[in-house]
């Protein structure tokens, strides 16, 4: 068996002629692309990522962590079962598949999935990383996209493509509320891991926001901080510490089918939904959430009372330097009170933002955005756009306003990826499944979720009577 964790990733030379299909950005979703892409002879496509190798959250990689989603959940299976580039063909590669079998679990590791990324990345060939796209132009008169690449030892390289699949990711968020007060005694959870000497060294540590990754950074500091005093508070804007919605019926709002219905809702309505569906990709595995509680009861068996603050609907409103550490101005959002506390060191679980695309800046007036200003996707996650615009501009997983929950989830990449490819190619290359829930989503849709032109008539006669 190999590890594949410092293995070096391949480094392709840049194609010569042009490609049919550039991804920009290699994480999970266009890793997955480029493995579906990879058994199409006559597609030709190519990766790139201005990062000089890839991990995936590092920051977070705890020892015991899982995915949330089933080992189906890969680049590729849940389109083609038997690609080469499958999590079963890894484990086979392995020689892990009787332990895997054995252990009756059908979640991975999470250093377990970043490892099987890193064994796919070693066998595509079409893939680069430490070259950074700079700037993308729409040459009419060759019908490709022209596009400005700057690599790590800066150099420079143009290259043509004909269709573009940007998913650059997301970046760290944290409010603006720290602006001013030292680095030292701030950090966004995505650095734990590689700050936690800083962790240790702080007596009181505060932890911002309640998803996943703050229930995990909580666990850890349980764990590292035995005893009664481990100066740990866990503060969170939501009404509880809430867990994942991951019942059988709900996860079928992840599901292509569900992705079909709300697709085909007006703006608001979508918007309306996202805003009360966040429990189903921001709130808290039960695992996790019990784990913390076992922690919690297993202290107050031994000690009694623990210093230990754990507070719900509490928003912070406010951050600055203090001789204690930082003090912390915070407002409890139901009894509607103020108060203070004190810490060392804050901790911000505060999520993710999408990075904004500048290199398309060239573009933006022929690419179409809605009522809100974000990109206008249609099905195939193509940016509508000007009719002059002979190529399309995919986007991945910043699909949540026009595609709904299953947009950040992993079980959507091979689906949406083979969409793609599709549309490419235009031809169905890879059958899609069409049967994806037992649930009917939406009177306007028929039993597998296709959009027709009776239900289109419909939606917009609702449209024009509002």
């Amino acid at each position: 068996m190999t590890r594949h964790a410092n293995a070096p990733i391949p480094r392709a030379p840049l194609p010569a002629r042009p490609v049919d299909l550039l991804a920009v950005g290699c994480g999970p979703f266009n890793m997955g692309l480029a493995a579906l892409s990879s058994t199409v002879p006559e597609l030709k496509a190519f990766t790139v990522d201005a990062a000089e190798d890839f991990r995936w959250h590092p920051g977070l990689m705890f020892e015991d962590a899982r995915l949330q989603v089933s080992f189906l959940a890969d680049l590729v299976s849940l389109v083609d079962p038997t690609h080469p580039l499958s999590f079963l063909a890894y484990l086979a590669d392995q020689d892990r598949m009787y332990p895997f079998y054995i252990r009756e679990r059908f979640h991975m590791m999470r250093s377990e999935y970043e490892d099987y990324l890193r064994w796919a990345l070693a066998q595509l060939e079409q893939v680069a990383f430490g070259q950074r796209v700079e700037l993308v132009e729409w040459d009419a008169a060759a019908e490709q996209f022209m596009v400005r690449l700057r690599a790590t030892d800066g150099g420079t390289a143009s290259l043509p493509a004909r269709n573009l699949s940007v998913g650059i990711g997301t970046a760290p968020w944290v409010p603006e509320l720290v602006e001013g007060v030292e680095r030292s005694r701030w950090m966004h959870s995505a650095q734990y891991l590689a700050r936690v000497d800083e962790v240790d060294a702080a007596q009181t540590v505060t932890v911002v926001g309640s998803g996943q990754s703050g229930a995990e950074v909580v666990l850890d500091l349980l764990r590292r901080r035995p005893g009664p005093r481990p100066g740990i508070r866990w503060l969170t804007r939501t009404a509880s510490f809430a867990p994942l919605d991951y019942t059988k019926l709900v996860l079928e709002m992840t599901t292509p089918s569900y992705v079909k219905h709300f697709h085909a809702l007006p703006e608001a309505t979508r918007d309306a939904l996202v805003a009360n569906q966040w429990r189903h990709y921001k709130g808290i595995s039960t695992d996790t959430l019990e784990a913390i509680h076992d922690q919690l009861y297993s202290r107050a068996v031994a000690f009694g009372e623990v210093d230990l603050e754990l507070r719900v609907a509490t928003e912070l409103r406010g951050v600055q330097r203090s001789d204690a550490g930082v003090t912390l101005r915070c407002h409890d959002r139901v009894a509607d009170h103020g108060f203070e506390r004190d810490t060392d060191l804050l901790i911000f679980a505060t999520g993710y933002r999408h990075r904004q695309p500048t290199f398309l800046e060239p573009l933006e007036p022929l690419l179409q955005r809605d009522a809100a200003g974000r990109l206008d996707l249609d099905l195939d996650h193509a940016v509508r756009s000007d009719p002059s615009l002979g190529g399309k501009v995919f986007v991945v997983n910043a699909d949540l306003h026009s595609h709904g929950v299953a947009a950040p989830d992993l079980g959507i990449c091979a689906y949406r990826n083979a969409r793609i490819i599709n549309t490419v190619l235009g031809r169905a290359h890879y059958r899609l499944p069409e049967r994806t829930a037992f649930t009917r989503f939406g009177h306007h849709l028929d039993h597998e979720g296709a959009r027709g032109a009776e239900a289109e008539s419909r939606i917009t006669k609702r449209e024009s009577a509002a």
